[in-house]
């Protein structure tokens, strides 16, 4: 029977664009429904599971041989990958690629905060901050590095913000898991506003004796895993804030 492995490899390397270990297991089954060879047929029902073990044992091998590519899996989907130190030979086959532009430091602070304490109002950023992150907020939803994926149970239900997968592919990152060790960013208290409460006669939607005045605690964050190789994203700057983000 051809090894899931062989076959897996062979599907990345003719695919237009990374695959997740969904999008392969999908093409594992579309296979045998169009072709009666028992080898096909055998990995319609291959688990998902199954799939990422064979991308990272197929990973291992072509890091221990130390070819010229590389298995890399980016914001959930595998492709191939050349390695940076043949980036030379590359750029003259293929030209020079424009780079997005950089981001600023205010909005490299802004996106760490975020990563590390979403879903976050824009309140409970710029208590972390010090500062205004009006343009900051706009210029992250303009790059598609963050979107509002909810609004917050507090007064005035403002919105609350998270990354996106196109912050994964920026920073090259598998997982959120995968982000470097933040638990000194997670320790910065913040304060919630007080709850929302409906309290005028008749619109109460628990009894009045029920109602909580306090503002409830902020939730635990869960410490942050450590991972086996820096990834690069930047800590959070430790200094008095004074510049502008506009």
């Amino acid at each position: 029977m051809t090894e899931l492995k062989s076959v897996l490899e062979a599907l990345l390397f003719a695919a237009p664009a990374p695959q997740s270990a969904e999008d392969l297991k999908a093409l594992l089954a579309r296979a045998a429904d169009s072709c009666e060879e028992p080898a096909v047929r055998a990995l319609k029902r291959t688990r998902v599971a199954e799939i990422t073990a064979a991308l990272e044992a197929l990973q291992a091998e072509l890091e221990a041989a130390g070819r010229s590519f590389r298995l890399t899996c980016v914001a959930g989907a595998w492709q191939f990958v050349a390695r940076p130190e043949f980036a030379p030979w590359l750029q003259a086959l293929a030209g020079e690629r424009a780079r997005p532009a950089r981001l600023s430091q205010p909005a490299l602070e802004t996106l760490t905060i975020i990563a590390y304490r979403q879903p976050i109002t824009r309140a409970e950023i710029e208590q972390i901050r010090g500062v205004s992150v009006d343009g900051v907020l706009q210029t992250l939803l303009e790059r598609g590095l963050i979107e509002v994926v909810g609004r917050a149970e507090v007064v005035g239900r403002p919105q609350m913000y998270g990354t996106t997968r196109t912050f994964l592919e920026y920073f090259g990152l598998a997982r959120l898991e995968d982000l470097p060790g933040g638990d000194e960013l997670r320790r910065i208290p913040v304060e919630r506003p007080p709850a929302l409460l409906t309290v005028e006669p008749g619109l109460a939607t628990v009894p009045p004796e029920q109602l909580n005045l306090q503002a409830p605690p902020a939730p635990s964050l869960p410490e942050a895993p450590a991972p086996d190789t820096p990834t690069g994203f930047p800590e959070p700057a430790r200094r008095p804030e004074s510049e502008s983000d506009a």
